[in-house]
């Protein structure tokens, strides 16, 4: 199948596999908060905004497999990072949130992010980052009715019949 031409979503997945691979090269000496893994700060990032989430969202969210989400989930429960609360008889009924601990580790990474970033941003020409803050209102607004419609299970938005 063909890949789609770069709109929103392709755009916004290229820029998270560029965090992903700045990221990575960051913490190759091993300087990525906490000596975690880009996949477990990235999921311990999703679960800071969006506490309470169960296992099954989370997976929807990073876009992962639920057997992912629960081997990760597993290693920072297991790091103090994460607690588990409810799901007794079913563990998919389960809500996680961050410990203190958890939450200190996600400002390490937004800061690493942040870092990144501004590094990128540097780099671009003074017209790349001028249509940059131009956008960033549109972005912003793109992000929210994106939310809002991942929050809506009647919006009708699965896949496309074939």
């Amino acid at each position: 199948m063909p890949r789609k031409p770069i709109g929103e979503t392709a755009m916004t997945d290229a820029e998270r596999q560029a965090r992903y691979r700045a990221a990575r090269a960051a913490g190759r000496d091993g300087t990525l908060p906490g000596g975690l893994s880009v996949a477990q700060l990235e999921l311990l990032s999703c679960l800071a905004d969006n506490p309470g989430t169960r296992p099954g969202q989370l997976a929807r969210m990073l876009r992962l497999a639920p057997s992912s989400v629960a081997t990760l989930v597993y290693g920072l429960r297991r790091a103090g990072l994460v607690s588990r609360t409810g799901g007794q008889l079913d563990r998919r009924t389960a809500s996680l949130k961050l410990t203190a601990e958890g939450t200190a580790v996600v400002g390490r990474w937004q800061e690493v992010n942040e870092r990144i970033l501004q590094a990128a941003i540097t780099s671009l020409g003074p017209a790349s980052r001028g249509a940059l803050a131009a956008a960033l209102p549109g972005l912003r607004e793109l992000s929210g009715a994106v939310d809002a419609l991942a929050d809506e299970p009647s919006a009708g938005i699965g896949p496309a019949d074939s």
